[in-house]
């Protein structure tokens, strides 16, 4: 037997040790279940014993004190073993050459655990040796795998299966590995205190895909039906490859959004969601959510999910805009300028998409129509014509506001095209109409008098008025004493702001026009009463000549 050969050499060395009370069996042996195991054993005894009454042996299970009545598993004095002992063990040692291997075959995972050695050389020489040999029964092989499997990296699997059944030797196959990338196998034979096992390795490198995929190793007896399986899940472990998040989206101010992110890696990572350098969630998962509510304006911008589970870091990222109407545009304060000055107005607003700016005046289209969210009007040498209200409104395709300023041009008084003198029946009425800003101040000169005629003298019928920036002076002079003597009036109009001061003289303008208006009504008057006194001649002629028709008629006989 292969078992008796490898104890010959324990056997040599221990007849040269003193004679004690010893055993020699492995600690661990292991078998397949429903084959057969052999466990080695060697023993020793004093040498001063004597064994003529032969040399006999007890295996016990469980436990080493008779006392305790322990399960026997085989007895060489008698036949009588415990139930689940029968018919399954055999001392295939010769006690006589101090060898107490034992044979158990068809074996259970009930039969799993210690065994302990007696001997009996007769009389008071019974010994039960503490040491004990620990049988574990498999109802599968084990698979040697690593604390950790990490993609890319070399990946041995090892696959043991005992040999410690001299009636079978067993096989070992690998399962399940066609997929798998340029695979390679070894086997080995181990003996180690007596026992034997057969390996064989497995060696790939392992990709992020093989995780969770099943492998096997089948242990077979050839020319039997036993055959042993152990299947196992590959837990690759690999860092992130893929971060999936939301596209960039589009929402509306005060609206509400989630975002979502998924990471695929061995182990789950720790996921962040960042806002700029600012995390606003974080979790161990393989996927989270970031819930935003009642969205600004401020919270547009770059959200990014980053995911590291300590084989590396992967991350993606996403543009949330916040859309929103115009805000309410910012402009220059209202103005007061001199007329010809120059001077730029700016409109600024906020708003997504980026608004259209447009400056109207006084509701009518000035400059350009821009769409940025800055916009500036040139107004270049001023006239009185560019006084008025200018209001930059902002739109875009949510809604739209504006923001209004006043410019005021100021400039010197001018005269206005209507100031004269004319006729009227009490006399002469001037009239002085002059536009400025300030509205000017409107006095009336009569050189002739050295007088000076304004809202302070009460003479002459002086009236004033003002509508804007325009004021009209007015004046009547009685038509004995100011006239001169050629018919004209000596009427000047002086005209002033705090820009300046003019003065002019005004023109009759309508002086023959009244004196033709009196001829044609003379005229006109005369031809009248001419008119009424021919009509009436004319109609007592006929009342005349009526009465004597009358009478000649009434003469005449019948």
């Amino acid at each position: 037997m292969w078992c008796l050969e490898l104890l010959l050499p324990v056997l040599l060395i221990i007849k040269d040790v003193s004679g004690q009370w010893n055993v020699w069996i492995p600690r661990d042996i292991s078998a397949m279940t429903n084959s057969c195991v052999v466990i080695p054993c060697t023993f020793m005894y004093p040498s001063g014993i004597q064994t003529n009454r032969g040399t006999h042996g007890i295996w016990y299970f469980g436990q080493p004190y008779p006392q305790l009545f322990p399960p026997v598993v085989i007895k060489t004095r008698t036949e009588i073993v415990h139930e689940s002992y029968k018919g399954r063990t055999k001392l295939i040692g010769d006690l006589q050459q101090r060898n107490c291997t034992l044979l158990i075959s068809n074996i259970g995972t009930e039969h799993s655990g210690r065994y302990y050695f007696r001997a009996d050389l007769g009389g008071a020489n019974i010994y039960t040796y503490p040491d004990f040999s620990e049988l574990k029964v498999l109802d599968q092989p084990n698979i040697d795998i690593p604390e950790e499997i990490v993609a890319d990296e070399n990946l041995e699997l090892t696959c043991y299966a005992p040999d410690n059944c001299p009636e079978n030797r067993p096989e070992i196959q690998w399962m399940y590995t066609d997929y798998l990338p340029e695979t390679e196998y070894t086997s080995d034979y181990v003996e180690e205190s007596n026992t034997a096992v057969l390996s064989s390795t497995l060696i790939f490198t392992p990709r992020p895909i093989h995780n969770g995929q099943l492998l096997g190793c089948r242990v077979y007896y050839p020319n039997t039906t036993l055959v042993y399986e152990r299947l196992i899940s590959l837990d690759v472990k690999y860092a992130p490859r893929s971060v999936w998040v939301n596209g960039s989206m589009e929402v509306m101010e005060g609206s509400s959004v989630t975002l979502h992110c998924e990471v695929d890696s061995n182990p789950p990572p720790r996921i962040s969601w960042l806002f700029g350098d600012q995390e606003l969630l974080w979790d161990t998962a393989s996927n989270a959510s970031l819930s935003l509510e009642d969205l600004t304006p401020s919270q547009e911008g770059i959200y990014t999910c980053v995911g590291d589970n300590g084989y590396g870091v992967m991350n993606t990222s996403m543009y949330l805009a916040v859309l929103y109407p115009p805000s309410e545009p910012v402009v220059n304060g209202s103005l007061t300028i001199l007329e010809g000055s120059s001077i730029s107005l700016q409109c600024s607003t906020q708003g997504n998409p980026a608004p259209t700016l447009t400056w109207l005046k006084d509701g009518e289209l000035v400059g350009t129509i821009t769409a940025e969210e800055v916009s500036v009007l040139e107004l270049l040498e001023l006239t009185p014509q560019g006084d008025g209200q200018y209001r930059c409104l902002a739109e875009n395709e949510h809604g739209r506001a504006s923001s209004s300023l006043n410019i005021t041009v100021e400039y010197a008084p001018v005269l206005l095209e209507d100031s004269k003198c004319t006729v009227v029946r009490e006399g002469v009425q001037c009239v002085c109409m002059a536009t400025g800003n300030p509205e000017p101040v409107i006095e009336f000169y009569l050189p002739d008098k050295n007088i000076t005629i304004n809202d302070t003298d009460g003479r002459y019928n002086y009236y004033t008025h003002t509508d804007g920036h325009t004021s009209t002076g007015m004046i009547k002079l009685q038509e004995k004493g100011e006239r001169l003597g050629n018919g004209a009036v000596n009427v000047h109009c002086s005209i002033s702001n705090m820009y300046g001061s003019k003065s002019f003289h005004l023109e009759l303008q309508q002086e023959k026009k009244y004196m033709m208006a009196v001829i044609v009504g003379t005229i006109g008057g005369v031809a009248v009463i001419a008119f009424i006194i021919a009509a009436v001649r004319y109609v007592g002629h006929n009342n005349k000549n009526l009465r004597q028709s009358f009478w000649a008629q009434s003469l005449t006989p019948f």
